[in-house]
């Protein structure tokens, strides 16, 4: 009886007693890293990175490329804001309605585009003469939509994201009224170099950064508050 009661903490419970110390002390460093918003402010320094490489991308390539940002909806199930970028073939400009633009972004084309024989692009006549009038409008319209197509771009500095739970992004450009919040958005980069003015918000919890763009340098300079839209 006396041996039982001296008996010692047993293997077993000393390692759920660690165990549970583990536990514990995630959960404490959790909530501290919400409460700093620690998540956010990494995220910000890895996203201003991005802008400034895919900046320099564009004007050394010649090309018009993008920043991708796919923003959750509200009540949607996965919350995870994910950007990646993208470059056309060429230099373009990008659309003056940037409204319209997020709005058909984010409805996908039930049309799929894999015939090359697309009948806007066949023979308008039976001779064989050579190209007319119409075929050569049709072809030079052609190549301009090509040279306007944006294909995935990555690079050892531009790499597709995803950001850790619980951080949210808002997106505002000089070409839109209000920040996009949910779908998609888009920052340009053109081959002339400069950018669009933007403003990203990276939210945790209470805890903001502004992320402000230079339209000139694209230096990216990252604020610790939520800065206010500027007035246009």
């Amino acid at each position: 009886m006396r041996a039982a009661q001296r008996r010692g903490v047993t293997l077993i419970e000393l390692v759920v007693a660690l165990g549970i110390v583990v536990v514990l002390f995630a959960a404490v460093i959790y909530g501290i890293g919400a409460l700093t918003g620690a998540r956010a402010k990494e995220s910000s320094a890895e996203l201003a990175g991005t802008i400034r490489a895919l900046y320099d991308s564009a004007a050394l390539s010649g090309k018009t490329c993008r920043l991708v940002f796919e923003l959750p909806a509200k009540d949607s199930d996965d919350a995870t804001v994910k950007y990646h970028a993208e470059c056309a073939k060429g230099g373009i400009t990008a659309s003056a309605n940037r409204e319209d633009e997020q709005r058909a972004a984010g409805k996908k084309d039930k049309k799929k585009r894999d015939d090359s024989s697309d009948t806007r692009f066949r023979s308008f006549s039976s001779d064989s003469q050579g190209p007319n009038l119409q075929e050569l409008m049709a072809r030079e319209k052609n190549r301009v939509e090509e040279s306007a197509k944006f294909a995935a771009f990555a690079s050892e500095d531009v790499v597709e994201r995803s950001l850790p739970s619980g951080v949210q992004v808002e997106v505002w450009t000089s070409k839109l009224k209000t920040p996009v919040k949910s779908g998609i958005a888009y920052l340009y980069f053109f081959p002339q170099g400069f950018t669009e003015r933007a403003q990203i918000y990276v939210r945790q919890g209470k805890n903001v950064w502004t992320l402000a763009v230079s339209p000139l340098t694209g230096k990216t300079v990252i604020h610790a508050d939520a800065l206010e839209l500027p007035r246009t």
